[in-house]
């Protein structure tokens, strides 16, 4: 039986419709907004899974093209992989949901956004958050909760609840916000540097928003939302874990109290083999849930030291930042180089600048067709001291790849400014916390180092905080190491510039954040983010003015758009002859721009040439130096510029009679020649007995002078 439920958000009807599609699934939903439409399908399996101390929720987000009207493009004509985009998507519709359901739940649960139909002014990926938090509200699966989602526009001073395509565009402020009906789950934003206050009330807006969100869900789980099944909550035995507990807190204790993060560990990893000596006899199969006490009892220890003690397990105030390092230059053939070091976290980020050619294409079901700035990110397991298999970028790279990109796209001059391709890759060499905004500090120096004239400076920080069980006691940290992520209840990472904001990324574990911790949040970021600066700037203060001399060159010249099939040739025939003869780089633009690339200056002043010369318009009255290409009995054909041909009559050849244009002139001869008058068929008439006259009259005129 279909069950349709419908709400109106910011003017557009947003409607559900339950048992219509995907019988067999736990819940399978079609939502749509305007003429955006998801389908999303929620399944768990029947028991708990085995042998992990994790809860395993999948998140997929799939995009496909027909939804927009495309066929997907290069040989095989289906979706591959996800895209970038869709892995973004997926985890911005995992971090709000896996805090809310029960502790201890151990049964597999996959949620499948799949978009159907897309409608830009309606962008799918918010209604896929949405959609998803119903769909486990309706479903049997042990989540009651109801998450809502809205975006957030800033356009002349006003808040925009979920822009459309052409607000989008004017926008200096891309906000997502996810909520409850008491708290703040999840915050992801970029902006055009926009100041605390305003982001601080843009948060509460959207907050504000998602209210009719949530109640709408309300609505359609008590009308229309299955039993939940009693969820199977794994739990220690309970003589195991007093024995343990007994034994091994003082021991984990002493460890955790150490403030050197490598002689804690140290100590730690003895404290773990006495427990092992202790009780691999009793407890043989016991290993897994001895290393899960052992972490609740590390985790209690030090929340009561931050919550209670008012000390950090470094021995750092709650606002202080690990001492910092900013060296640039470190590469020597590599156009900008940037090393950022924060206590024992350290990135090196790489800047390459290329031709427009070098663009990422995007091939997706959003609007946007290519990037000129792309930011990538490593974590390669030394960076950590682990041994592990290298693989390719897994979700969290890319995730943390693209919010440092986010940060630093508002600062990237435009193409009319600085002509290039920018790619960023920043190389975790050691982790230690909040890597992804170190990248951001990383990938300013490398920029600055490379010669790329960005607005400002940005830098990165992530906040940490920990609560109380019943969230009552809250205790803010800036700069958070490793064990405090671990250990913590939110990672907030805010980037930005002197100016202000440019990009936002919060998770959380606990039940969302009151609005005081994000205000005084945006407050220490706003300080450390300012602090961080400061050092940056006494490393390298501004851009360097010149290129690294292994980077390339780039040429302007702007030609009537009319003309670039001139340039271009059949088939891409002359361009291709271009760019053979003088070994550059060409990029056109439809307005008629055009680049050109290249490290030596010769061949790039050649190609200018040649180029210009293919575009320039014949003028009657000009003089030029011409090549004969075809000669008659009536006269002789020469070439004026590339492609450009024009006749000189035998009768206009010499000043005396010339009764064969053989004794004048030869095939191939370069001669001087006027433009005399261009027919109404475009056909050239030239003359080289006026283009020697005028040449011997100015040569005449110059001796009177002299």
């Amino acid at each position: 039986m279909s069950h349709v439920l419908e709400t109106t958000v910011a003017g557009r009807k947003f409607k559900m419709e339950s048992g219509k599609v995907g019988a067999l699934s736990d819940c399978a939903i079609l939502v749509s907004y305007g003429d955006t439409v998801v389908l999303v399908n929620a399944n768990a399996s029947k028991e708990p899974r085995e042998g992990i101390d994790f809860f395993p929720l999948s998140v997929e987000y799939e995009e496909r093209l027909y939804a927009v009207g495309k066929i997907p493009g290069g040989f095989i004509k289906r979706e591959g992989r996800p895209s970038e985009k869709a892995i973004l998507h997926a985890r911005a519709i995992d971090r709000p949901l896996r805090p809310l359901f029960p502790k201890g739940y151990r049964n597999d649960v996959q949620i499948v956004c799949t978009v159907l139909s897309v409608e830009q002014d309606n962008a799918p990926d918010i209604l896929a958050m949405n959609a998803a938090s119903l769909a486990l509200c309706l479903s049997s699966i042990p989540f009651t909760t109801p998450v809502a989602t809205v975006s957030v526009g800033l356009i002349d001073g006003e808040f925009i609840l979920n822009p459309t395509q052409a607000e989008r565009e004017k926008t200096k402020l891309t906000l997502t916000v996810c909520a409850t009906k008491e708290r703040v789950m999840m915050i992801e934003a970029g902006a055009d540097e926009v100041d605390e206050d305003t982001m601080y009330n843009a948060i509460n807006f959207a907050f504000d928003k998602c209210q009719p969100i949530v109640k709408f869900q309300e609505e359609a789980m008590s009308k229309f939302g299955k039993e939940k099944v009693e969820p199977v909550i794994y739990k220690v035995d309970e003589d195991m874990e007093k024995e343990v507990r007994d034994f091994s807190f003082d021991l984990i204790k002493e460890a955790m109290y150490i403030t050197d993060r490598d002689k804690r560990n140290a100590a730690m990893d003895a404290a773990k083999e006495k427990i092992d000596e202790e009780f691999s006899e009793k407890y043989p199969d016991g290993k897994a849930d001895i290393g899960d006490i052992e972490y609740r009892i590390q985790k209690e220890i030090v929340r009561n030291m931050i919550l209670n003690e008012k000390r950090r397990p470094d021995g750092r105030a709650f606002d202080e930042i690990r001492p910092i390092s900013c060296e640039v230059g470190l590469l020597p053939r590599t156009h900008g180089t940037g090393l950022f070091t924060r206590g024992l976290t350290q990135v090196m980020t790489v800047a390459t600048i290329g031709p427009l050619g070098d663009v990422q294409i995007l091939d997706g079901i959003g609007d946007e067709e290519s990037k000129r700035y792309m930011h990538h990110y490593n974590f390669p397991s030394y960076s950590t001291g682990e041994v592990r298999p290298l693989r390719g970028p897994g979700r969290r790279e890319i995730g943390h790849g693209a919010l440092a990109e986010k940060a630093l796209e508002p600062l990237i001059p435009s193409e009319d400014e600085f002509p290039y391709a920018i790619r960023l890759v920043s190389e975790v060499l050691s982790s230690n916390g909040s890597t992804s905004q170190a990248s951001v500090c990383g990938s300013t120096l490398a920029l600055l180092d490379a010669g790329v004239p960005i607005r400002r400076p940005a830098a990165g920080i992530a906040i940490g905080l920990v609560t109380s069980e019943d969230l009552s006691k809250e205790e803010v940290l800036t700069d958070i190491q490793g064990i405090e992520d671990f250990f913590g209840d939110m990672d907030f990472k805010v980037a930005g510039t002197a100016e202000g904001i440019t990009a936002i990324q919060v998770d959380t574990k606990i039940h969302g954040l009151s609005k005081n911790c994000i205000k005084i949040t945006l407050e220490k970021a706003k300080k450390a983010r300012l602090f961080i600066l400061e050092k940056i700037k006494n490393c390298i203060p501004e851009a360097r003015k010149e290129l690294s001399p292994y980077a390339p060159r780039v040429y302007k010249m702007s030609i009537d758009p009319e003309k670039i099939r001139d340039v271009i040739g059949a088939g891409g025939k002359t361009i291709n002859k271009i760019i053979a003869e003088t070994g550059v780089k060409i990029d056109i633009k439809e307005d008629g721009k055009i680049y050109i690339m290249s490290n030596d200056s010769v061949g790039a002043n050649r190609a200018l040439k040649i180029i210009d010369d293919l575009t320039k318009d014949v003028e009657v009255g000009e003089i030029y130096l011409g090549k004969v290409t075809k000669i008659t009995n009536f006269g002789a054909f020469v070439e004026i510029l590339p492609g450009k041909e024009g006749l000189v009559h035998i009768s206009k050849l010499d000043f005396t009679r010339v009764n064969k244009v053989e004794d004048i002139v030869s095939l191939g001869d370069e001669i001087l020649v006027k433009v005399t008058d261009i027919d109404e068929h475009g056909r050239i008439n030239l003359s080289r007995r006026d283009a020697i006259k005028k040449e011997s009259d100015e040569k005449d005129e110059i001796k009177q002078q002299k």
